[in-house]
């Protein structure tokens, strides 16, 4: 499966994902692009964009869109902080379908 990391998200996350093919938004050579604009360009070459932004299920409407979204609920956006979450994360990628978005909570 094809991930890919928000700005907000450390890049040493995507060392904690395997075997699935993680990319930074920084390594597509998208940074600074909206979010609503990034999923679009997303949804075409990934099937997951995963994030920390809580607020995303409120600003971006998912319904139709060729990618799902996951965000991770920790305390900040720090790797010790995220590690927790990525047993998680991983059983939630085995049953994610597009256009769905799910929150990973401790």
């Amino acid at each position: 499966m094809r991930l890919l990391l928000d700005e907000c998200v450390p890049k040493r996350l995507g060392r904690l994902l395997a075997p699935h093919d993680v990319q930074t938004v920084q390594q597509a050579g998208w940074g600074g692009i909206q979010n609503g604009a990034l999923l679009a360009r997303a949804a075409e070459s990934f099937d997951v964009f995963v994030t920390v932004d809580q607020g995303i299920r409120y600003q971006q409407n998912l319904a139709g869109l060729k990618i799902a979204v996951v965000a991770l609920a920790a305390r900040s956006n720090n790797i010790d902080d995220l590690k927790p979450l990525v047993p998680k994360l991983l059983s939630v990628l085995e049953g994610v379908r597009p256009g769905e978005l799910i929150r990973v909570a401790a």
